[in-house]
């Protein structure tokens, strides 16, 4: 396998195990150079804590993707996390299509989840995330995010020839979830356990470990599992524990995500 390079452009919580902070090691961990655009800088994340501070970053976007256009810098993958605006969504765009060979584009909406948008979305963002999912070639939604991409006819979205969704929290049956591949091979199903406390950055430890392990020469089907198998295990890590709401030991766990890389 070839050295990697791996875009991941989603915000930074400073404080809060979830989007850069988690993507970065995880990648890193896994072999993969990592780069970085934040999206937006948050002094925690929004979930368990008030009183946080924002920073969009779009303003940046344009200079920044000038200059890396300038200097030749390419990328075997794109993977975009939470965004915070519909503008990032285009400035994306037109970077992915300023490549001559085009990146691997994995997108995570990042926009929903228990039936209902962030309170920062509403149905013009999930116009524009349409409009970037309908370019990847793998979607990485929850059960909120797909239903509320493909929309209420299950029409309102078209993923381009070849593309995959792998779907997150799939559950069948009680007390299992699981990751659903769906591509041009069919629909294969990786079921496990689903533990009783639900945790804050668990999407982003799965996408992120997804990536890494694909980056690594994995099948859709063996990345797929190896980030449930991974997620679950950082989750494990912090069951029980109420001083560590904001998230998942996901640290202790890279040297099996490493071991399951072999």
């Amino acid at each position: 396998m070839s050295y990697k390079r791996v875009l991941s452009i989603q915000d930074i919580s400073c404080f809060g195990q979830c989007s850069t902070t988690v993507a970065l090691p995880i990648i890193s961990a896994c072999g993969v150079e990592c780069a970085i655009l934040p999206s937006a800088v948050l002094s925690t994340h929004t979930a368990g804590f008030t009183g946080y501070t924002v920073r969009d970053l779009s303003g940046d976007f344009p200079a920044i993707f000038d200059h890396w256009k300038k200097e030749g810098i390419a990328f075997d993958a794109i993977y975009t996390g939470y965004l915070g605006s519909e503008d990032q969504i285009d400035y994306i765009l037109d970077f992915y299509h300023s490549f001559e060979q085009k990146p691997l584009l994995v997108v995570d909406p990042a926009m929903g989840d228990n039936g209902k948008l962030y309170p920062a979305f509403d149905m013009d963002y999930v116009k524009a995330m349409r409009k970037l999912c309908e370019e990847a070639d793998i979607m990485l939604p929850n059960k909120t995010e797909q239903d509320f991409l493909f929309g209420e006819s299950g029409s309102e979205m078209k993923l381009k020839e070849g593309a995959s969704i792998v779907l997150t929290g799939a559950s069948r049956r009680e007390g299992f979830t699981g990751v659903e591949v769906t591509g041009p091979d069919g629909v294969w199903y990786y079921e496990h356990e689903k533990l009783p406390e639900d945790r804050h950055g668990t999407g982003d430890v799965y996408s992120s470990a997804f990536v890494g392990a694909l980056m690594n020469g994995k099948t859709m089907n063996e990345a797929a599992k190896i980030a449930a198998d991974f997620t679950l295990a950082c989750i494990r890590e912090a069951q029980g524990d109420k001083e560590h709401f904001y998230g998942v030991r996901f640290e202790l766990q890279l040297p099996k995500l490493i071991e399951m890389l072999k």
